[in-house]
């Protein structure tokens, strides 16, 4: 049987922390389904799960096999949820609320259980199950606490006991990865980009790391190096919405179009609603190739997602302009 840690997402966004779930904001909803060979008996429910990108518990639901779930109040930022079930976590998935409009965004949740393994495994796209660092008790307890002060903003703090990790078992690719997290919050990417490193020494394709590690190259204007970390972020695990939309924006910025386009025209596949900017960026590079009706057909894809843009005026006077008759 694969063994689950409590801690998937170690210290997992602070890169792009956002505010704290609370008043106003989104509701998160969806329909879980798990699917299981005729004669499987399933536990009665499941818990549904949501999570702040830095392993705070923000609400758990007791949910039924193709039952909603819904949390209110889910502001802008990154987020995971998980779904638990017969005393282990069944599958978990990260994913990003950037729309600042109120209203429902939609999560629905797909797994497949599998007896033999004791697992469930997820449909591309949906969520994933990840088997994790099994560390001894007192790195466990560090780890907690470590949890605790990011979540304060106390990332000096949490640089310290995770440093505290890594020391006694520098195999634990879980901490490397939250002690880059930590050390390009505090303005250090240098030695955050070494961390993310020594994560994937340690597990090559693990997605945390890969994905904090190919923000960091894009946000130090590293596109190359984006490019080669991204790239292998989408090859190990194809159903990662945000790193196809980086990777498309990374190829843009290094003038190779052509490969941005099947980049971000997944990313917009696989999550339509929070990687909706992806057809922007295309209509940009549609226009700028004096292709003005692929460019009207994105800006139309992405006000169908987003109808509250606030420059919704001006795409809309592109269309009129543009659009054939």
């Amino acid at each position: 049987m694969r063994r689950y840690s409590p801690y998937l997402a170690v210290l997992a966004a602070v890169l792009f922390a956002a505010s704290a779930f609370g008043q106003g904001g989104s509701a998160l909803v969806g329909t879980l389904t798990v699917k299981a060979k005729e004669g499987t008996k399933l536990p009665d429910s499941f818990d549904v799960v949501l999570y702040r990108s830095n392993r705070t518990e923000l609400g758990r639901q007791s949910v039924k096999n193709h039952e909603a779930y819904r949390f209110t109040g889910v502001s802008s930022g990154d987020w995971e949820i998980a779904v638990e079930g017969d005393g282990r976590t069944l599958g978990r998935m990260s994913f990003n609320i950037n729309s600042t409009r109120s209203g429902d965004v939609r999560q629905d949740l797909e797994l497949e259980w599998r007896e033999k393994s004791g697992s469930a495994s997820a449909n591309a796209g949906t969520i994933s199950a990840l088997d994790l660092y099994k560390r001894n008790p007192e790195n466990e307890s560090l780890m907690k606490q470590a949890l605790a002060e990011s979540a304060k903003k106390n990332y000096a703090e949490a640089a310290k006991l995770l440093n505290q990790i890594v020391a006694a078992d520098a195999k634990d690719f879980e901490a490397w990865t939250g002690l880059g997290n930590v050390l390009f919050a505090q303005g250090n990417p240098g030695e955050a980009e070494k961390a993310f490193r020594r994560a994937l020494e340690e597990r090559p394709s693990y997605p945390l790391a890969l994905l904090n590690l190919g923000k960091l190259n894009y946000d130090q204007k590293n596109y190359d190096a984006a490019i080669d970390t991204l790239s292998r972020l989408v090859a190990a695990h194809p159903e990662t919405a945000a790193a196809h939309r980086l990777l498309g924006e990374s190829y843009l910025r290094v003038k190779k179009g052509s490969k941005a386009v099947p980049e971000l025209e997944e990313a917009a596949r696989l999550d339509p609603e929070n990687q909706a900017e992806a057809h922007l960026s295309l209509a940009a590079l549609y226009d700028a190739a004096n292709l003005k009706d692929r460019a009207v057909a994105e800006y139309e894809k992405f006000l169908a997602m987003k109808p509250n843009y606030a420059d919704k005026k001006t795409l809309e006077k592109y269309i009129r302009d543009n659009k054939k008759l």
